[in-house]
């Protein structure tokens, strides 16, 4: 596979500062970094981005997160590697990613779930945090970026 270009946020440089501020903000809310990677991960496996699923394990290999954590992360619901709050964390960022799914995206049991384990901030993060991965994924896949590259 051959990129078609390189990555917009790099052929227009003025984008890519604000996508990094954004990814920034998600970590001031208290949200645990491990969280938060998982978010990044699972949106990625979703998505079918492979840059972002490789620096997404890269980046939680080298917080210290397990291999059986990170390796089973698509499997959130059928393994016992994951906290009730990093579940939370990972069906909304699921509903997040897959909006066109179902015609509730986002079902009440869902957020009401992330609510009680995470305060509005945390939530924020949680929700920039799918959001800024969901654009990424959708900047690498549509470009054909490749794993392993810096974006450009």
């Amino acid at each position: 596979m051959q990129t078609r270009m390189k990555n917009p946020a790099a052929v227009l440089p003025a984008a890519m500062a604000p996508i990094q501020e954004l990814f920034k903000a998600t970590r001031t809310a208290g949200v645990p970094e491990t969280t938060l990677g998982l978010v990044h991960l699972r949106a990625s496996q979703i998505n079918g981005c492979g840059p972002c699923v490789e620096s997404g394990v890269r980046s939680a290999r080298k917080s210290g997160e397990s291999d059986e954590r990170t390796g089973l992360v698509v499997a959130w619901r059928e393994t016992p590697y994951f906290t009730d709050a990093e579940r939370a964390a990972l069906a909304l960022t699921e509903a997040a990613t897959r909006l066109a799914d179902r015609s509730d995206p986002v079902p009440d049991h869902i957020w009401e779930e992330a609510a009680r384990h995470y305060d509005e901030a945390g939530l924020a993060a949680i929700v920039l945090m799918a959001a800024v991965t969901n654009l990424s994924n959708r900047l690498n896949v549509t470009t054909r970026q490749l794993a392993g590259q810096k974006w450009g």
